[in-house]
């Protein structure tokens, strides 16, 4: 059972350091703030979890502590993450940071000039 514990706990480990290791090459290397917000949500929130996945599995099995504070850390993480990388993307967009030159479509530019479009009609009435 112990060799099995330390094999399911050093693979999560290993995994999450390779994402977080991943995620720091996306956030150097890529071109614009689009793409390196979706380099940290996306990846930062697997090797994050995968860390605390692998720490939880170490408390578990190998010092018989089950932790509902890490399971809900992990929770809170996967539901929080994405969201803060769209939020900061689309923050981005709406402040006017423009995407790189690469880009090939840009479908939220229709949605915003609607959108400005209905609110100068609203300050009119």
């Amino acid at each position: 059972m112990t060799v099995i514990a330390n094999i399911l706990i050093v693979t999560t480990l290993t995994v999450g350091v390779i994402f977080t290791i991943v995620t720091m090459i996306g956030v150097l290397r890529l071109p614009d703030v689009y793409t390196r917000a979706h380099a940290a949500s996306k990846s930062a929130t697997l090797g994050v979890l995968s860390i605390l996945l692998g720490v939880f599995f170490h408390f578990w099995l190998k010092e018989g502590h089950f932790s509902i504070q890490l399971l809900l850390g992990i929770l809170f993480l996967f539901i929080t993450s994405p969201i803060g990388g769209h939020l900061m993307g689309r923050a981005a967009y709406m402040s006017g940071v423009k995407p790189t030159d690469v880009t090939v479509d840009n479908d939220l530019s229709a949605a915003v000039e609607e959108a400005k479009k209905k609110n100068i009609e609203r300050l009119k009435d």
